[in-house]
């Protein structure tokens, strides 16, 4: 009878060797499936690397009492220069450094100095880790973030008040900055408008119908309202997933126009805030209403590319009684609401506007020559533009 031999046993150390691979393996594995779906996963996309460092705590001083001078930070969000920095440069000249802060959200690797702008106020200010911005996509509010991160590093900025590029003051610095320090609310335009149908249906797992909000982008915030708005992680994700803009008309298309137009439209910038505020619970904590005046412009024709689009105002449009008259509003009407806003800062009835848009670079020189910012001389501006 012919005996079977053993066989040989495995060395201990290639049970190691093998178990080793195998986790290599696996991890190796897991790491290319979760590369995978965050590729090509149709849902939210990651962050850019300034927008993670915009959402971190940890970058942002937490301050309960500050007991020093505040100062109100000035943000602006341009496209490229500030033309109409002459007006602001003036403006700022009438005020104390240690009351104000500027910063700019222009495109990247746009340089604010000698040869782009009129007012050493601007020179440096703008953000180093600004973004492309396409108007009416997510970039709008993802740049207005990252102008809130930028201030909210320095304790001092206690308002917080974001300006285009084609903004103008209507009240001198000591004004504006005794209005807004003796308000404790921000100013936010916020109304529920049932007729609006930018809320996309698959938004309801996270921003339920009843919070959905509209108003103006151009808000005045508290410190611990602008800290909401750059710590959010939850209402963000949901408006650049669903809310994106429809394509603009396109007359060379025909009747094609009509198929695009049919597809869902959002302007998150009009949404965004509002209904953040009305998810935090902190809505009974502003003033809903902007600060900011527009005349919007309301074409008779869907068809047309201009319908609500904000007026321009030009040199003859700033006369002395328009601009009394823009200052002597004293109450907002929202219709959607049957809602009448009066203007009032501590029981205080007050102008319901302290800035307005959009102004050309001539109806800014009729301000300055008129004194409504400062005493200036306008004419000195002409053929010395940067």
């Amino acid at each position: 009878m012919i005996k079977k031999s053993a066989a040989a046993p495995v060395p201990v150390r290639h049970v190691i060797w093998l178990g080793w691979i195998t986790v290599v393996f696996l991890s190796f594995a897991l790491c290319f499936w979760a590369l995978l779906r965050l590729h090509f996963s149709p849902g939210i996309s990651p962050p850019t690397n300034s927008l993670s460092r915009a959402r971190l705590r940890s970058r942002i001083p937490r301050y309960n009492n500050f007991n020093g001078t505040p100062k109100i930070a000035f943000l602006f969000l341009s496209r490229f220069n500030l033309p109409l920095d002459f007006l602001w440069g003036s403006f700022f000249e009438n005020a104390d450094t240690a009351n104000f802060s500027i910063y700019i959200h222009s495109a990247p690797g746009f340089v604010f100095d000698e040869s782009t702008s009129r007012s050493r106020f601007f020179f440096n200010r703008q953000l180093t880790d600004s973004i492309q911005v396409a108007w009416g996509e997510s970039s709008m509010i993802e740049a207005e973030r990252l102008l809130l991160a930028n201030a909210l590093e320095d304790p001092a900025n206690q308002r917080f008040v974001l300006l285009s590029d084609s903004c103008v003051p209507l009240y001198n610095f000591s004004y504006i900055y005794r209005y807004l320090m003796a308000s404790p609310r921000s100013f936010v335009d916020s109304f529920l408008d049932l007729k609006d149908g930018r809320y996309h249906p698959k938004m309801s797992t996270v921003i339920p119908r009843s919070k959905w909000r509209k108003g103006s982008q151009w808000i005045s915030l508290i410190r611990s309202h602008a800290e909401v708005v750059v710590d959010d992680e939850v209402v963000l994700p949901v408006f650049k997933k669903f809310c994106k803009r429809r394509p603009p008309v396109d007359i060379s298309k025909g009747k094609l126009n009509m198929k695009l137009q049919k597809q869902h439209n959002c302007i998150p910038d009009e949404h965004y805030v509002p209904t953040l505020f009305a998810m935090s619970g902190v809505e009974d904590e502003i003033e809903r209403r902007s600060l900011t005046y527009t005349l919007w412009n309301q074409s008779a024709t869907k068809m047309d590319n201009k319908a609500w689009h904000p007026v321009t105002f030009n040199y003859a449009d700033v006369g002395p009684k328009r601009l009394k008259e823009i200052k002597d509003i004293n109450h907002i009407y929202y219709e959607s609401e049957s809602r009448t806003e009066w203007c009032r800062v501590n029981s205080t009835s007050v102008p319901c506007f302290l800035f307005a848009r959009k102004f050309s670079r001539g109806a800014a020189m009729r301000l300055l020559s008129e004194g409504v910012v400062a005493p200036f001389d306008a004419s000195s501006l002409l053929g010395n533009s940067p």
